[in-house]
């Protein structure tokens, strides 16, 4: 007699009184999730994010010419545009002490904030976000003023990577600060683990001047969302903005709630810097150069202040023959150009397959020929404006003539200009060899260095042919020789067939290796970063099994203790079962054995 079908088990188990109430109760589960996640979203949509506004900057009303070098030192800091040298305005150059009361109050705000909500965090995101989108034209355009850069690339490298910064960490972030789950192991497996991110309380950061603007709320806006308050040292030669958008933060604090001194800016020379890296900080974030970056991480020391250090870079841009060469032309351009090549992550070295080499050039050079350099915010359309540290024009030129005197070729640009204000011409070096400075030596200037290669290899060993290990960039029409090369590189990012997009992607890791620094400052790395990484482990079920030391290994301790843990160890670890059920046998006797059995034989 044939038993009963499939179909028909499963019909009865459906039609079962406890099966029927258990699916009732899963839907009643899954539209509840549905009703939460509708509400959710509804709220997100239709929260009001209040609108924010500040005065833009006043700039001096008066021609005065400013020499930056004679001011250092001075308890002012005299603040100008790169491109005219003209006088924008004074601020003060902190001393030590001024530097200590602002940490102090920072710490005060910290108490606060560590006990804020995420939906907090995610509101004053948001009301910067939207004062972001709604002035970009004035960000920009102070920027450009204060930096020298060209509103172009304002909004490049200023706005929508901080707008991308907002989004991610509105979207994202609080998934990775929530404690997390982990496996308690073999002998543990009574036990939950979990890891928890508490905030470090207060996040020092001294930034550099190159994007004034996203410089500063890079890492505000990274260590508000972990809950932490944050001073940041800005640079001298962008005081002057650093006014206007710390006066945004501080409307967007109080639109949202949250302590007044939560974020704060510190102004002036080495010694404000100095003063803020030997401070009482739960973390220390460093954006320069190699040297500088020594001593920070020096002073840094004597707290024992863990810092993330983001140094100089030579990014390598390594071209293949098989790429459409129109198309990465245009990037390589980009790269090395964009803000004047001040990048940390720019293309300064670029390796050029050996059969595209002179048509690379030739296109390159045509286009740069076209391009046009001058005042930022002046009357006339320019592609490069002004470089911001005063100097670097005299230091790009001599290493270009260092270049040209042994051997390489210089196709265009190439000069100091005779013109009022800190400019540099777009330049182009072919044939450069690794005994010039400028192979070695960071230029953060406009200058493409080209080189060319025959072999992949070749073309590996001259990328990694160098001190520093920040960005890397792949261009080959083959993905599996852009992937193979790429994880060749000495290099803490990689971009394949593009350039700059693993600083768009916020959920990645910022920094590098070698020269190029330590530890991360964006992405779940760096986010994590600014937290107080906790290990947490407790029973799993208390009211069934808790740890209890066992007889054995009560002290005094028996004389079977020893054994008592071999045979544990032989239970839990030993790789077959006939030998793990030994070793549960061996416990077993050892539990069993009188717990007086070692002092009746001293007696």
């Amino acid at each position: 007699m044939a038993g009963p079908s499939p179909r028909g088990v499963l019909e009865v188990v459906l039609r079962a009184p406890v099966t029927y109430v258990m699916i009732q109760f899963v839907a009643v589960y899954l539209l509840y999730l549905l009703f939460r996640w509708l509400i959710h979203r509804l709220r997100v949509w239709f929260e009001h994010v209040p609108a924010i506004s500040v005065p833009l900057p006043t700039e001096a009303q008066n021609a005065v010419k400013v020499d930056p070098k004679s001011h250092v030192g001075d308890r002012t800091i005299p603040c100008y545009d790169p491109s005219t040298m003209r006088l924008l305005g004074t601020v003060p150059a902190m001393n030590t002490k001024e530097v200590n009361a602002t940490v102090d109050e920072a710490w005060k705000a910290a108490k606060i904030w560590k006990r804020s909500t995420f939906d907090q965090r995610r509101l004053l995101l948001k009301i910067l976000q939207k004062f972001t989108v709604e002035h970009q034209e004035d960000i920009c355009r102070v920027s450009a003023r204060d930096s020298g850069k060209v509103v172009v690339d304002a909004l490049f490298g200023e706005l929508m990577v901080t707008c991308e910064k907002f989004a991610w960490l509105r979207s994202e972030g609080e998934k990775y600060l929530r404690p997390e789950k982990r496996s308690a192991g073999v002998m543990m497996f009574y036990k939950s683990a979990r890891v928890e991110y508490h905030p470090v309380g207060v996040v020092g950061a001294i930034i550099p001047w190159n994007y004034p603007f996203h410089n500063f709320l890079n890492p505000v806006s990274a260590a508000v969302f972990a809950g932490n308050a944050i001073v940041v040292k800005v640079s001298e030669q962008t005081s002057w903005s650093s006014q206007y958008y710390m006066a945004a933060v501080k409307a967007a604090l109080a639109a949202a709630g949250a302590p007044p001194n939560l974020v704060q800016i510190v102004t002036g020379y080495a010694e404000a810097g100095s003063a803020l890296a030997s401070a009482k900080l739960g973390k220390l974030i460093f954006v320069g150069s190699t040297a500088v970056g020594k001593k920070v991480m020096e002073t840094a020391a004597k707290r024992l202040t863990p810092v993330v250090l983001e140094l100089g870079g030579k990014d390598p841009v390594i071209i293949f023959d098989n790429i459409n060469i129109a198309k990465a032309v245009p990037f390589a351009l980009r790269a090395a150009f964009q803000s004047c090549g001040q990048n940390c992550a720019g293309g300064e070295r670029f390796i050029v397959h050996a059969r595209i080499y002179d048509k690379f050039l030739h296109m390159a050079v045509e286009t740069v020929k076209r391009m046009t350099f001058g005042e930022a915010l002046g009357s006339d359309r320019v592609d490069m404006g002004a470089m911001c540290l005063p100097g670097l024009a005299e230091k790009v030129h001599s290493l270009v003539q260092d270049a040209v005197s042994k051997g390489a070729k210089l196709l265009i640009g190439g000069e100091l200009p005779q013109r009022e204000g800190q400019f540099y011409p777009p330049t182009i070096l072919a044939d450069v060899t690794n005994d010039m400075k400028i192979w070695t030596e960071e230029v953060f200037g406009p200058v493409m260095a080209v080189v060319p290669f025959d072999e992949e290899e070749e073309a590996v060993h001259l990328a990694n042919d160098c001190p520093f290990g920040l960005g890397s960039n792949v261009f080959s029409s083959q993905y599996s020789v852009a992937r193979r090369v790429g994880a060749c590189l000495d290099a803490g990012m990689t971009n394949i067939n593009d350039f700059g997009t693993t600083y768009m992607c916020q959920s990645l890791p910022f920094g590098g290796i070698k020269d190029s620094g330590f530890d991360r400052f964006a992405g779940v790395e760096g986010l994590r970063g600014l937290c107080v990484t906790k290990s947490v482990c407790e029973d799993w079920w208390p009211f069934l099994m808790t740890t209890n030391i066992p007889p054995a290994l009560q002290y005094p301790v028996k004389p079977h203790a020893g054994a008592f843990v071999q045979a544990l160890v032989k239970m839990f670890y030993s790789l077959g079962w006939k030998e793990r059920f030994q070793g549960l046998i061996e416990v077993a006797k050892c539990s069993l054995s009188p717990s007086s059995a070692g002092s009746s034989k001293k007696e």
